[in-house]
């Protein structure tokens, strides 16, 4: 308990210790029995950087900083708060959040107008490096697949780099089926698991050493396919080999012919298939989810199916991406509600990794909300839910990595959510083990299961959420885009009163459960599918 300070007309201090202003003998007593205690309390202080540096060092992406972070976030929402968890169960003009969409005119179309036909002979081997997290390198494999067919070579399985913030090392076959994405492959390109013996020396660590005529390093963001036969294609013909790194995002969308669009669009939602125990596992999930045990510990879950005669309500569930991690929070530059230790936490942090330079640093906190450039927040996140219509009997998985402040900063979100469920909660320790720290492994499963889901919302715009955007357009399920504008400006009126807000939200999500969305000049296909993937039949 906290003693009671105060300061005497003298100038010294009293507590409620009982301690008057002089060295009396009761606090030299104290004092004296208090010194071994603080000097062993000093030792640990001193001593707990060497052991668990993780806690202490700006980069640490697994946890904040043990003192710079220590202040739990309040809810910045609270009257909204009440009201939304006093909000009434779903009423019938809201019961259309679980409808299936109907048919909005547009069907998958990913097979090229013309047979497709293998090159009579390959130009050479073409190998890519890709980087960033597994949505990331999703997309560059497609790519990759496209520039091969441009070239007339074959195409090496594409290397992953170990990822710098979640220091994965997993591989294109620990992630994706290889057997099956040749085979899906093999009447259009070339693809081979490894290089021939006499290309062996073609290695990440050959070009880490020093400069090498076959590696491609210039290839600009959003290439052409002719700038790929203008500078790749010599290279191919003079040394039978071409190693494309940096390679992420290195193909433009735009003015490519139909017949390499529509095979981007059939790597994407053909041939990239998960290896057979994230299906598993991922379905195990799915299944969970909507035929719920009665047990409900994380390490009760038999290793086979459950029950399916035991259900919810109404055995559906919705999917949350939450991207909340501490390098989105430094880099949005937004305010977050953890109080002074968490701004100057955030900012040391940026300035550590890049240096301070921020886009939206030069902005106020609420100029970044009005525009709609603050990542909603886990509490945002489950009032927008709220004001939609879900309500506390709501299945919501959690798909997500570490949360920047742990579980006090979801703690309003498991409130308006009682039956909030992620991976751990769901599955055993030993259904989990092969994928267990593994971060590419673990974003695998999240994305079998949002694209399980009867809807899917996610936080924040990032390459998961438009990974799966574009992956559901395709299939024509339900995905809620939060307004990220509106609703900014929604949580800077501190006025407002649930009703109001709830009014809102809804009139301001009509169009954003779904509806097809064509795409524009210089958006990404694998947003975007239609028209590149999709044709338009009759309604």
């Amino acid at each position: 308990m906290k003693s009671r300070v105060r300061v005497s007309s003298s100038g010294g201090t009293r507590s409620g210790l009982g301690f008057g202003p002089g060295p009396s003998r009761r606090m030299k007593y104290y004092y004296q029995h208090q010194s071994p205690r603080s000097a062993f309390l000093g030792l640990i202080v001193l001593l707990l950087p060497v052991f668990c540096p993780s806690l202490f060092s700006p980069l640490g992406h697994a946890y904040p900083s043990i003192f710079s972070e220590w202040n739990a976030p309040k809810p910045k929402h609270m009257p909204l708060l009440k009201g939304a968890l006093q909000r009434q169960p779903l009423d019938e003009q809201q019961s259309n959040l679980w409808s299936p969409l109907t048919n909005q005119g547009w069907k998958p179309c990913i097979e090229s107008a013309n047979a497709p036909v293998l090159p009579k002979k390959s130009q050479g081997y073409v190998q890519v490096f890709l980087d960033g997290g597994l949505n990331q390198q999703r997309m560059g494999i497609c790519d990759a697949v496209a520039v091969a067919k441009i070239l007339n070579a074959t195409l090496v399985i594409p290397h992953f780099e170990v990822n710098p913030v979640w220091k994965d090392s997993s591989s294109f076959a620990e992630i994706f089926d290889v057997d099956h994405f040749i085979d899906v492959l093999k009447d259009e390109i070339s693809i081979v698991k490894d290089l021939p013996k006499e290309y062996s020396w073609s290695t990440r660590e050959y070009y880490a050493t020093a400069i090498r005529a076959t590696r491609i390093k210039t290839a600009p963001v959003h290439a052409s396919a002719n700038w790929y036969l203008e500078n790749v294609l010599p290279v191919l013909q003079s040394y039978g080999i071409a190693a494309i790194a940096p390679f992420s995002h290195r193909l433009a969308f735009d003015n490519m012919p139909m017949d390499i669009q529509r095979l981007r669009c059939k790597v994407n939602f053909q041939a990239l298939t998960f290896v057979p125990h994230i299906n598993a596992l991922g379905e195990s999930l799915v299944r969970r989810l909507r035929y719920p045990s009665s047990k409900g510990a994380a390490n009760e879950y038999p290793l086979e199916a459950t029950n399916e005669s035991i259900k919810p309500a109404n055995g559906k569930f919705v999917v949350l991406h939450l991207r909340f991690d501490k390098d989105m929070a430094a880099h949005s530059a937004c305010d977050f509600g953890g109080g002074k230790a968490e701004k100057l936490a955030l900012a040391k942090y940026r300035q550590v990794l890049w240096q301070g330079r921020v886009l939206n640093s030069q902005f106020t906190d609420e100029e970044l909300r009005s525009q709609g450039r603050c990542p909603l927040t886990p509490e945002e996140i489950g009032l927008l839910l709220a004001a939609l219509g879900f309500d506390n009997n709501t299945r919501l998985y959690l798909a997500s990595h570490k949360v920047y402040g742990g579980e006090a900063r979801i703690s309003m979100l498991r409130h308006l959510f009682p039956l909030m469920e992620d991976k751990k909660s769901l599955s055993s320790a030993e259904e989990r083990e092969k994928i267990e720290g593994k971060a590419s492994l673990l974003a695998a499963v999240d994305y079998y299961v949002s694209m399980h889901s009867d809807v899917f919302i996610s936080a924040s715009p990032g390459n998961m959420h438009n990974a799966l955007v574009g992956h559901r357009t395709y299939e024509n399920l339900k995905t809620i885009r939060p307004n990220m504008a509106l609703l900014g400006q929604l949580f800077l009126n501190k006025s407002m009163g649930w009703s109001e807000f709830q009014q809102a939200v809804r009139e301001g999500h009509k169009n954003r459960q779904g509806q097809m969305r064509v795409r524009k000049a210089k958006q990404s296909i694998y947003t975007y599918p239609a028209p590149d993937c999709m044709c338009q039949v009759a309604h």
